[in-house]
């Protein structure tokens, strides 16, 4: 079990995950590559000039190649993900930082896309919250359209639980056979989009079974 599984409550599942998009780490590449060439380039000359010894001067390759690897760890291990409960952003490679965002206390969503960002499938998504954090803004996300949507979905998911709690509390004070089964579907339905889990939805649907 990685991390970020091991952040998960019981009953909380990962719906969608994304990072910001490959053209960030675009800059380290190209002038880490760059600065590889040179070495590389400039190794020959010397070697020609002052013989075998001076190879030693590839070992210089050492610096750019590894900032470029320390960059793609730090940018692969910086993930936004949406679960059922809250929006998660993890980073670190060792030493890990995680900031929350419970889905209900989010307020609003705001998404920006430039003409390039829509083309190249990236963009800046703000989450306005009623927390102490206030606003969490996560800028290049790739995938940014599905990323709002997923949490969007989830909030309104859970007020959708909500509801259904309340509706099934009140059945099984008073059961209804003709209740019960819409209830039941309504507790399908929020299975299949991920807002509660299989356990979840059988040990539901076995309370509201028991009350026919």
């Amino acid at each position: 079990m990685g991390y970020l599984e091991s952040l998960m409550g019981r009953h909380e599942g990962i719906v969608f995950k994304t990072r910001q998009h490959w053209l960030v780490v675009m800059p380290t590449i190209l002038i880490n590559s760059l600065l590889s060439l040179l070495i590389i380039v400039g190794s020959i000359f010397l070697v020609s000039l002052l013989g075998p010894w001076a190879s030693l001067a590839l070992l210089l390759l050492l610096f750019p190649l590894g900032k470029l690897a320390l960059d793609l760890l730090n940018w692969w291990n910086e993930v936004y993900v949406v679960t059922n409960r809250r929006v998660i952003q993890l980073e670190g490679i060792i030493n890990k930082h995680s900031i929350d965002s419970s889905l209900e206390k989010v307020n609003d969503v705001v998404l920006e896309q430039s003409a390039l960002g829509r083309l190249l499938n990236y963009g800046s998504v703000q989450i306005l919250t009623a927390s102490e954090i206030g606003v969490n803004l996560f800028e290049r996300v790739a995938w940014p359209v599905r990323f709002k949507t997923e949490m969007l979905n989830q909030k309104e998911g859970l007020s959708r639980l909500e509801s259904f709690r309340s509706q099934a509390e009140r059945v099984k004070e008073a059961p209804s056979a003709h209740d019960i089964p819409g209830l039941i579907a309504e507790l399908d339905e929020l299975r299949k989009k991920g807002i509660i889990t299989e356990e979840e939805f059988q040990r539901e649907k076995g309370e509201l079974l028991e009350k026919l």
